[in-house]
């Protein structure tokens, strides 16, 4: 594994700042400031995963050109106008895959944390379908991977808004209701900010990452599946 020392420690300074001078006049007169402290490091840090993945995740993308989250907002259909985004974040989508919709590992670092995680954060009905399709078809499968003692100590359980009941089409009763009602299904291990600044910051994301993918391959074979056409059983190909 190649090494990567850390953000440097400005790095949080400058995004503490910015938290409190979120304004084009202040980021522009100390935008070197963000393209040493942050933005080079971060790139540095998606080429030392993109070489990690290639051990055990080929088929995840981290590459700088997708993976690097602009610190620019977009604020046409937001009432916070604020200009920039007050954490540098990476994503690594599955190659062949959309960016935001389908699932992915992630990582962030702000003012108040480091995480480490994943899932899928916004997916379009026909892939929520489809995940909620294989979960109700898969449930052995899908419980024998969030109970995994290695996922269950990193991540814990899974998080996302929840519909208050089981969506139309699935059984209450069904032994993965609780799963069903998600609209989100995210996972993640936070760490001190500081965190951030340390050696030991691409280890843990390299091993947050590797025990994310039986979750990351489960829900990229529902994925696959995902279209506005006739459901296919997961079944069927197995």
């Amino acid at each position: 594994m190649t090494k990567f020392p850390g953000f440097p420690s400005e790095a949080l300074t400058f995004l503490a700042a910015l938290r409190k001078h979120n304004s084009r006049p202040w980021f522009q007169a100390r935008k070197e400031t963000y393209e040493r402290a942050i933005k080079a490091p971060m790139i540095e840090l998606i080429l030392s995963i993109s070489q990690a993945f290639r051990d055990f995740a080929p088929e995840m993308v981290a590459d700088p050109g997708v993976s690097f989250y602009r610190i620019y907002r977009d604020t046409r259909f937001s009432k916070d106008k604020s200009p920039y985004k007050t954490q540098a974040a990476a994503v690594f989508p599955v190659r062949g895959l959309p960016k935001n919709s389908g699932p992915g590992l992630y990582f962030h670092v702000s003012p108040d944390e480091v995480l480490i995680g994943g899932g899928i954060y916004m997916p379009e009905a026909a892939l929520l379908r489809a995940v909620r399709r294989r979960i109700a078809e898969l449930p052995e499968e899908f419980f024998s991977i969030l109970r995994d003692p290695p996922f269950r100590r990193t991540f814990g359980d899974l998080e996302g808004e929840t519909l208050q009941s089981t969506p139309k089409g699935f059984p209450p009763d069904h032994v993965a209701a609780a799963y069903l009602r998600y609209k989100q299904f995210l996972f993640g291990k936070v760490y001190p900010p500081q965190f951030a600044a340390s050696p030991r910051l691409l280890p843990a994301m390299v091993r947050c990452f590797e025990t994310a993918m039986p979750l990351i391959r489960f829900l990229k074979e529902a994925s696959l599946h995902a279209d506005s056409g006739t459901a296919r059983p997961f079944l069927q190909k197995r």
